[in-house]
């Protein structure tokens, strides 16, 4: 069986998602597959800096997220070891770029406000892809159930293990030998906690908690990977107490948070990027088919930029699909074609540099805070501190722009 679709999105995460949503506020129909029997909020909350922000405002999803999620104010970095402070951040304080908005955003949530802004047939979910090719100006995407998918454009938003990567010749993302446990608790009356971002550092983990709102906290534990990784990925007990026994000298209500998490909410995952230089070198669009989101570029969590940056790629995208595919009444396949292959390449240029630059910068920034090296211990808590707390919100001073181009 067969059918033919304009613009075919592989995956019903932030980027699929987003990229879908901007394409309907041009008039644009696209068809979002995604392999489960629904939506996967997997990881539980993001943090959302400025640029993410007005990628949701230019997509008309800002407000209604707002309402549901607490505006942070300030950041704390402090030690695991010794329990003191190293660096303070306000985000509106003199030297950041004024008129930051950071928040904590539930991963569910935010998949749940962009889905419902679509037309109730645009996600067609356990459909996986089993392979691609070509006809033609079309490109055919194979689906396990047997339907096979004609595609005038197709966009890869399917995640770090990404078929649509895999056929534009990317390779597997790199493991960096690191893992993240991952939690979110909730309240039935206020956690009591600071509108504020905690960060804690030392003898190779991180440690953050971050409240969404009054009564929901989200928290990260990233580390050094070890062959206690295996064991651990059978048990959220056995994670659970792995963290409590890492966490050092921090606050009891701190402690409290990874006590109170309920089992079915902590995961696990190694954590993985793709190296720079795929980015610079590699092929982002090749003739009618592109990727997006974490199929493009995986990185680590250490600036909090992964879900932001397909924020980014999702209305960029549709912007350039939508001035590909302006006007296209009584033009020749041929001619829709290269349209589309030329508003692809358009993408590909506009984010060829951001995503190289948000992955470096991760990975750096996470080599320096994860070390357990005693020099670079040192020159992190001492002489790096307030340089590594300025650099999320440098990075943030991002703007994707609108959906139409002025």
């Amino acid at each position: 069986m067969e059918a033919v679709k304009d613009i075919v999105i592989v995956g019903a995460g932030i980027a699929g998602l987003t990229t879908a949503l901007g394409l309907h506020r041009l008039g644009i129909r696209s068809l979002v597959l995604e392999s489960s029997d629904g939506l996967r909020t997997t990881g539980f909350a993001l943090t959302t800096w400025t640029n993410a922000w007005q990628a949701l405002d230019a997509i008309g999803i800002g407000e209604p997220l707002r309402q549901q999620h607490n505006q942070l104010f300030r950041s704390q970095t402090l030690t695991t070891s010794s329990g003191l402070s190293t660096a303070e951040r306000q985000f509106d304080a003199p030297g950041t770029q004024r008129g930051h908005e950071i928040r904590c955003v539930q991963r569910r949530i935010l998949l749940e406000t962009l889905a419902n802004e679509l037309p109730g047939d645009t996600i067609r979910y356990s459909s996986k892809v089993v392979s691609i090719d070509g006809s033609g100006y079309l490109k055919l995407v194979h689906l396990s159930d047997g339907l096979i998918l004609k595609a005038k454009v197709l966009i890869g938003c399917d995640g770090v293990n990404s078929a649509v990567a895999k056929w534009l010749g990317f390779k597997m993302p790199a493991l960096v030998g690191r893992s993240a446990i991952r939690g979110s608790v909730y309240y039935e009356h206020s956690h009591g906690f600071e509108p504020k971002s905690l960060r804690y550092f030392d003898e190779g983990v991180r440690f953050g908690v971050v409240p969404c709102n009054d009564t929901s906290i989200y928290w990260f534990f990233t580390f050094s990977s070890s062959s206690q990784n295996e064991e651990m990925e059978e048990s959220s007990a056995k994670m659970k107490q792995f963290v409590l026994g890492k966490l050092g000298k921090i606050p009891d209500n701190m402690r409290a948070v990874i006590e109170k998490t309920e089992l079915d909410d902590i995961i696990l995952s190694p954590l993985t990027f793709r190296p720079p230089w795929e980015i610079l070198w590699g092929s982002i669009s090749k003739t009618n088919v592109c990727v997006a989101g974490d199929a493009f570029h995986p990185m680590t969590p250490d600036i909090g930029q992964g879900g932001c940056a397909a924020l980014e790629d999702g209305v960029i995208l549709a912007r350039c699909l939508g001035e590909a595919l302006r006007d296209k009444q009584g033009m020749s396949s041929e001619e829709e074609y290269k349209r589309i292959e030329m508003g692809l390449q358009s993408y590909a240029r506009e984010r060829r540099w951001r995503a190289f630059e948000l992955i470096s910068t991760a990975h750096m920034v996470g080599y320096i805070q994860q070390s357990n090296g005693r020099v670079l211990n040192f020159l992190r808590n001492r002489v790096l501190a307030t340089f590594l707390a300025r650099l999320p919100l440098k990075i943030a001073s991002y703007d994707c722009g609108k959906l139409r181009a002025s």
